[in-house]
């Protein structure tokens, strides 16, 4: 069994992540959020839901001990997030981390300049790469809601193809890292439609 701590529980991504996830039967989930209350648990065999800041290093710490993977869906000050993950994954002996980041954040989309708005995300992931985990940064295009279908990845240095992923792509590419622990380890991938 598959162990997963969803932070950031509550959004778009992560509750579309989850039904997916769900679908397998080797995967237990603890959904971290905020405001607990804005989630029903279904399926209380599978799921824990904790309420908590990523800013609470106590709770958060808390919340990480006897997982496997944390994966990360954020907003706000991403930098400060992510140094309180790495300390908290630290302190909880934990190494895989699927972060989810933005296109644009190297300059990497042809014929856009990204500015300010980005460096959320862009100060976030450097804090990640310079740490010793065992991280992916997912970089995707803006979410549509066109059906699953074929998403093209590229890495860091690359320039990023198109501009859009269908949301159901997008979670399904995080369900196979978090099933496929090694896949895109140490790792920054774009990822658009195909």
């Amino acid at each position: 069994m598959t162990r997963v701590l969803i932070l950031g529980a509550n959004g778009q991504l992560a509750r579309n992540t989850t039904k997916l996830l769900l679908e397998r039967t080797d995967v237990d989930l603890t959904l971290y959020l905020r405001r607990a209350s804005r989630l029903t648990n279904h399926n209380p065999n599978r799921i824990t839901i904790v309420e908590g800041d990523v800013l609470d290093p106590v709770t958060l710490r808390n919340a990480m001990q006897g997982q496997d993977i944390v994966y990360a869906n954020l907003a706000g000050d991403m930098a400060t997030q992510a140094r309180s993950i790495i300390d908290a994954m630290h302190a909880a002996g934990l190494k895989r981390l699927v972060f989810i980041s933005s296109m644009g954040i190297y300059g990497e989309v042809p014929g856009e300049r990204y500015r300010s708005i980005l460096d959320p995300y862009r100060n976030s992931a450097a804090l990640i790469e310079q740490s010793d985990l065992d991280y992916t940064i997912l970089r995707p295009g803006w979410f549509t809601h066109a059906p699953e279908g074929p998403y093209r990845t590229t890495q860091k240095g690359q320039p990023f193809e198109g501009h859009e992923i269908a949301l159901d792509s997008l979670s399904a590419l995080v369900a196979k890292i978090v099933i496929t622990p090694n896949l895109y380890v140490r790792n920054s991938i774009g990822v658009s439609d195909g």
